[in-house]
């Protein structure tokens, strides 16, 4: 008589089918056809136009859904600006109460919800009911509890307004959730377009916000293909758009919006590395790989598709990975046994294909178990490329498939240099024994998110976002909530030069010592001619003449000469930010940094009364005013150095055995086109914060008042600032703003300017989609609070988010 183990060995698999009945009773009973949800209540599509929707495991249609026209996105903007002053003032209170309830109703109605997502979507239903609902519960009730905080913690933050939000098919009602739930908490209202292929769960949701009675307008669901989307973007009343999709796509959406003054954020593409190092557990590597890339049939976009193994270990865990694909199910999504379900569309299908057989006539060896495909359905089989070059296509180009390649590497330098090898930074996973490894391996890996011994594990409580063309901005965490939110506007107060120009109207005159105060300092006696100085650009530590030769006169405040600067050109930007890109500034520790920033405070202080003349002489401004300048800077200067080593991470509540580590980094190479005005503390107060967190910074001074600007330069070189990490340009900006905005080493620009210029850098930007932050000249002051403080080191930094699980 055969053991019992025996018998383990043999047994087939049976099926265990979950019952969708309610859900395709749901399906006909609200369709076939499906309109939007606009202003609380179900409404045709303006041009009367449907398309299809399909079960990806059979090619059986579910229902028809409606195509969003530009006029269905205007009622949609229109009923969701109508209201959001009153969701607005509802209060953090209220809000959250309403978030709490979608958090429980979703619970309450979360196997309908499974089993929609998985006829609509193709992925296994252990998924959608495991891991996809409990994390959309978990948003909503995270975010209810943010919304109960605002009042408190973002108390000099206001909503956006409308929020425009645009999601993808591979997790359709958890990207929902991503998106609205901060919205939502932080008092805006929402405009949603789910992905054509997979609007059903979207829909239902729609129906949720009924049932719990949720204002009219405060969510509103135009479906629709990427027209839709791309009226939305368009839309003049959307003061956000959140983007979740290809980087293609994303790039148009920086170009589309670019000047318009709407707020984006995107969660583009990736090409995540899965690093493997030799005292690795092999057994648990393998199940990881299996959740890094079979996972949602690989169509995630931080999918561990690239596997680098140490070289002493790689035949072994290729060994094993092609074990182990030989155990994985695929089939009917619906089965509780399935491992992997079906690919979302057809076009998709022949993506897939066509890469990997690009990949095999490159030279790859591809690999398949040896089992077969379901016959109907759109299915692709687990599927591990060797042999593999890091500058193959597959290598580099997002599969968004079951489909991982796997290549070696010899030492922990060459590891991160093929991890970094990309130009994504979505996310990546380290496997390792060694923790002081694994966290010196995190900290150089250029991504967003970093799990050690684990991978693909998402909260609400951490955010979760890009690097690189990966996209910018975050969702999930305190960091994603401040994607919906922005300062609240002073009340404008004169400001110094103001003051000035009132006291000159009047006619008035400040009299000093039985003298008009002119402005200017007092002469001596037989004055000699002036020494002849045309301040220069300041590059890699060193003063440099510009490479055009040319040179512009700088007026004071009555139109007089008051000396000339450097006209940069492209040549000048370029050479900045190559000795930018040359500083080992991010890699000094906190401390370090603080301390110069200290010494530049302590410089500038001793030199004030040179500072407060060149003020005066230059603007006009009276003695107080110059005064009060400097005094600013320099306290402007202690309060960044007083930053720099508290500008902490932290550990975020995420309900797993793990430390999840949120780390600040700095951006890397930053442009700042200062604003116009002040001259010194604009300049201090746009600079200094990048650099107190480890960034090397290309500053283009202020058009109209670059001296001094100019004048600091000496003080960065007496305070031990290493070479590159301040560089001054001065010119013309629209000369210079074109090639900062546009070249692909530079992580990150500010500008404090014209809506014009704004709108150029925004567009440029989307070459390499660096981040951006664009304010016109008006609405802040730059001598009070909102001239400093978390917001400007929120814009110089970036999180990344650490999983270290603990426990046997």
């Amino acid at each position: 008589m055969p053991k019992i183990a025996e018998l383990f060995e043999t047994m087939e698999y049976g099926p265990a089918p979950e019952a969708a009945d309610e859900a395709r009773a749901w399906i006909a009973e609200r369709g076939p056809r499906f309109g939007h949800y606009i202003g609380g209540a179900w409404c045709e599509p303006a041009d009367g136009e449907f398309f299809a929707t399909l079960d990806p495991s059979n090619e059986q249609q579910l229902g028809e859904i409606a195509q969003g026209s530009p006029g269905d996105v205007d009622r949609a903007v229109a009923a969701a600006r109508a209201v959001q002053a009153a969701w607005r003032d509802l209060g953090g209170h209220g809000r959250a109460r309403y978030l709490y309830a979608l958090a429980r109703h979703l619970q309450k109605r979360s196997r309908l919800f499974a089993t929609l997502e998985t006829l609509d979507n193709g992925k296994p239903i252990r998924e959608s009911r495991d891991i996809d609902i409990p994390l959309v519960a978990r948003h909503f009730y995270h975010h209810a509890g943010w919304a109960q905080l605002m009042d408190a913690e973002l108390a000099d933050c206001e909503p956006l307004g409308v929020a425009g939000q645009i999601i993808p098919w591979n997790f359709p009602l958890l990207m929902l959730a991503w998106k609205i739930a901060p919205a939502l908490a932080t008092g805006n209202t929402v405009v949603l377009k789910p992905a054509e292929f997979t609007s059903l769960t979207a829909l239902r949701f729609a129906e949720l916000c009924r049932e719990v009675d949720l204002p009219p307008g405060v969510v509103n669901i135009v479906t629709g293909d990427g027209r839709t989307g791309a009226a939305i973007v368009e839309h003049p009343d959307v003061d956000k758009i959140a983007f979740t999709g290809s980087t293609e796509v994303g790039r148009l959406i920086r170009e589309a919006t670019a000047g318009t003054g709407k707020k984006i954020s995107l969660e583009l593409g990736g090409k995540s590395p899965f690093l493997v190092f030799d005292d690795a557990d092999l057994d648990s590597v393998v199940e990881g790989v299996v959740d890094a890339i079979w996972f949602n049939q690989g169509q995630v976009c931080c999918a561990g598709s690239r596997i680098l193994a140490h070289e002493g270990i790689a035949d072994a865990l290729a060994d094993r990975l092609r074990a182990r694909m030989e155990t994985l199910r695929m089939g009917a999504p619906l089965d509780k046994g399935i491992d992997i379900g079906a690919i979302i569309a057809p076009v998709q299908l022949q993506k897939i294909e066509s890469l990997v057989e690009e990949g095999r006539e490159e030279g790859a060896a591809i690999w398949q178990p040896s089992w077969s495909v379901p016959k109907d359905g759109w299915f692709y089989p687990p599927t591990l490329c060797t042999d593999v070059s890091p500058a193959a296509r597959i290598a580099q180009v997002e599969i968004f498939g079951p489909v991982v390649v796997q290549m070696t590497f010899r030492t922990p330098a060459e590891a991160v240099a093929l991890a970094n090898n990309t130009r994504y930074g979505l996310a990546a996973s380290v496997w390792t024994e060694n923790v002081n490894l694994a966290l010196d391996i995190a900290s150089q890996i250029k991504a967003g998110t970093v799990w050690i011994n684990c991978t693909n594990v998402f909260d609400a409580a951490s955010g979760f976002g890009g690097y690189r063309e990966s996209g910018f901005g975050r969702e999930g965490g305190r960091e994603g909530l401040r994607e919906y939110v922005r300062r609240r506007p002073e009340p404008e107060e004169p400001t110094p030069e103001k003051h000035a120009e009132t006291a000159e109207d009047d006619g008035r005159e400040d009299v000093r010592d039985g003298r008009e105060d002119t402005g200017e300092t007092a002469p001596v006696a037989a004055p000699l001619p002036a020494i002849d100085r045309t301040a220069k650009l300041y590059i890699g530590g060193r003063q440099a003449r510009p490479d055009g030769g040319y040179s512009l006169e700088v007026l004071d405040h009555r139109g007089r000469a008051a000396g000339d600067v450097a006209r940069g050109n492209r040549k000048d930007a370029r050479n900045a930010v190559e000795a930018a890109l040359a500083t080992g500034w991010a890699r000094t520790t906190a401390h370090l940094r603080a301390q110069i920033l200290y010494y530049l405070g302590e410089n500038l202080d001793a030199r004030r009364g040179a500072f407060e003349d060149r003020l005066r002489t230059l603007t006009g401004c009276d003695a107080e005013a110059a005064r009060r300048e400097v005094e600013a800077s320099v306290g402007r200067l202690f309060t960044y150095a007083a930053w720099a080593d508290k500008w902490d991470g932290a550990v975020h509540r995420t309900p797993f055995r793990n430390v999840t580590l949120a780390m600040p980094e700095p951006l890397g190479v930053m442009a700042v086109v200062c604003p116009p005005e002040p001259g010194l503390l604009g300049f201090i107060s746009t600079v200094i914060p990048p650099v107190a967190l480890g960034n090397s910074v290309v500053a283009v001074a202020s058009e109209r008042w670059p001296l001094p600007a100019t004048d600091f330069q000496q003080v960065i070189e007496t305070s031990d600032v290493p070479p590159g990490v301040i560089n001054i340009l001065t010119g013309l900006e629209e000369e210079v703003r074109p090639t900062l905005a546009g070249h692909d080493a530079v992580d990150g620009m500010w500008y404090f300017g014209t809506e014009e210029g704004s709108a150029d850098v925004e567009r440029r930007s989307a070459a390499n989609l660096k981040r951006t932050w664009t304010e016109t000249v008006h609405g802040r002051d730059w001598f009070g609070s909102g001239g400093e403080g978390r917001e400007f080191l929120r814009h110089a930094s970036q999180i990344k988010n650490i999983w270290v699980p603990y426990g046997e």
